[in-house]
């Protein structure tokens, strides 16, 4: 069974890095959309969590969603903008989602440490066939 399911798993590979890039690559446009949608009320739960210079951090923010999220999707020097979102989304829940009495905060903790997770596998498998990277 295993060695079925390996066989499988190892001609999808490919189409499955595509649909995973494009899975977690949107991840971070939605978010960087909806922060840009509600700028002032971003930068205000910025300042309520002691993120210093918010109204510098927010447009960095932006940028790293937007461009690490496309930066994926296409897989163009995807395991460098793996690497770095998986840093982003960890440094976001150590700043952000620490209140572990709210169960909410504890899922938003536990969903980024997931999607740092999934970025590093990224990193370490690269982008796969169908990616700019491969292109090269």
């Amino acid at each position: 069974m295993a060695s079925a399911i390996d066989k499988q798993a190892s001609t999808q590979k490919d189409l499955a890095l595509l649909i995973g890039r494009i899975l977690v690559g949107v991840l971070f446009l939605i978010a960087a959309y909806n922060k840009f949608k509600g700028y002032d009320g971003a930068i205000g739960y910025f300042t309520r969590l002691g993120v210093p210079a918010p109204s510098v951090t927010l447009p960095l923010v932006l940028i790293i969603e937007t461009v690490g999220g496309l930066m994926l999707i296409v897989g163009f020097q995807a395991r460098l903008a793996a690497l770095l979102l998986a840093v982003f989304v960890i440094v976001a829940a150590l700043s952000a989602h620490m209140n572990f009495g709210d169960g909410n905060q504890l899922n938003h903790f536990l969903k980024n440490i997931a999607i740092a997770g999934g970025l590093l596998a990224f990193f370490v498998t690269g982008p796969g066939a169908y990616s700019l990277d491969a292109r090269k």
